[in-house]
């Protein structure tokens, strides 16, 4: 049933046309046998018959043409005189098919009226002979009307329970593309906290690892303890820049973190004293100062302010100088973070810093105003008077 089914569905005109046949058949049969008829209204009824098939037949295929060629055939009908008869059926029929149609709103008022008139201009043409009187003669022809008025009133319903669900299938159609474009921006977004992430994490680690390795080359003779001292530091620090590198790498390939010794948790603040003395260790003179009652923060507030005295500490090791000195001052305000890292810059141009690097893309500022714009702080970056290089940030604690 169900093939069958799906057969009549795709082939509407074949069924229609089936209909038309057995309408024309049924139709001709009563006209031969209709004795109000002469053989001359007889011979004039068969193009009103074949021309109603026709529109029954092509009805959803050519809407509009057929409605005209129905018109005309009652318009006929009336002006030679052929009372009605099977084949005038054929008219509700058309009246549904185009008030259900995707046809001009105009066409569609145009067969509503014509619904209307079918009726009253018809007993106007034979008379009616329906009462006792002509009130009741009146009230037959208005109950005429309500055929046509139902079928037009049905198929226009079924119009706008079409369109309704055409408006249903787009608007369901809109929020899938707005999702799939929501997935695609949260992907990129995501693309790109991770590329920050590796950013941060080989910046820093590989510029520690070049200062040990290079320190290490120049004492490896004179002072073999001091050089074995600072190779371990780059082992260290290779296995650290490894551990967090598969982490990230990890969600990339999995989605979400893995239970695993090589994945280990995001930085906090409290990391921030670890992050000072290894970088202490590396050669780099770093002052570090607490102000306020240290607290837990939010993560990704805690995460931010690690990222961001990594990289300045990063920038000030890449673009100091050999003999430059830098700051860390973290200080704890009732509604936030406050972050002053701060260098002498006493070897290198300040131009360095303006630009953003020795590579001119200052991906490392960048960044950082990135970062402090996800968690909704401020960032002020700059030379300082008399030399070097100051970043100042207020990361604020957002209350629910």
């Amino acid at each position: 049933m169900q093939r069958l089914y799906d057969f009549l569905r795709r082939h509407p005109t074949g069924v229609d046309s089936f209909w038309a046949v057995l309408l024309f058949g049924v139709s001709m049969l009563d006209v031969v046998a209709e004795s109000a008829l002469d053989t001359a209204l007889k011979l004039a009824a068969v193009p009103v018959v074949l021309a109603l098939s026709t529109a029954v037949a092509l009805r959803r295929k050519w809407t509009q043409a057929m409605f005209w060629l129905s018109l005309g055939a009652a318009v006929f009908q009336l002006g030679t005189g052929i009372t009605a008869g099977v084949y005038d059926a054929a008219m509700f029929l058309i009246l549904f098919t185009v008030a259900a149609s995707d046809v001009p709103r105009w066409v569609s008022r145009t067969a509503l009226g014509w619904g209307l008139a079918a009726a009253p201009l018809y007993f106007l043409r034979f008379g009616v002979d329906k009462g006792t009187n002509t009130l009741d003669n009146i009230l037959f022809t208005l109950f005429m009307i309500i055929p046509f008025v139902l079928a037009w009133v049905l198929g226009d319903s079924l119009r706008t329970r079409r369109a309704y669900y055409a408006q249903l299938i787009e608007r369901n159609q809109r929020l899938e593309n707005q999702r799939e474009a929501q997935a695609k921006v949260a992907v990129a977004a995501e693309r790109a906290r991770i590329a920050r992430e590796l950013h941060d994490v080989v910046a820093h680690n590989v510029s520690v690892m070049v200062v040990q390795a290079d320190g290490a080359a120049y004492v490896m003779d004179a002072a073999p303890e001091q050089a074995k001292e600072a190779l371990q530091t780059i082992s260290g620090t290779g296995r650290q820049a490894l551990a967090e590198m598969r982490r990230l790498l990890g969600v990339l390939r999995t989605g979400e973190p893995q239970e695993s010794e090589d994945y280990v948790p995001q930085p906090d603040v409290e990391q921030i004293e670890v992050l000072v003395e290894q970088v202490r260790a590396a050669g780099l003179a770093v002052d570090f100062e607490v102000e306020g009652a240290p607290r837990r923060l939010p993560s990704g507030v805690e995460l931010t302010a690690y990222r961001i005295v990594q990289e300045a500490l990063t920038n000030t090791r890449k673009h100091g100088g050999p003999d430059a000195k830098a700051s860390v001052r973290l200080v704890y305000f009732d509604d936030g973070l406050g972050l002053l890292v701060e260098d002498d810059g006493r070897g290198a141009a300040h131009e360095l810093y303006e630009d953003g690097g020795a590579d001119g893309a200052g991906h490392g500022l960048i960044g950082m105003r990135e970062r402090i714009g996800m968690v909704g702080g401020t960032l002020d970056t700059g030379p300082r008077p008399g030399g070097g290089f100051r970043i100042s940030a207020l990361l604020p604690l957002k209350k629910s």
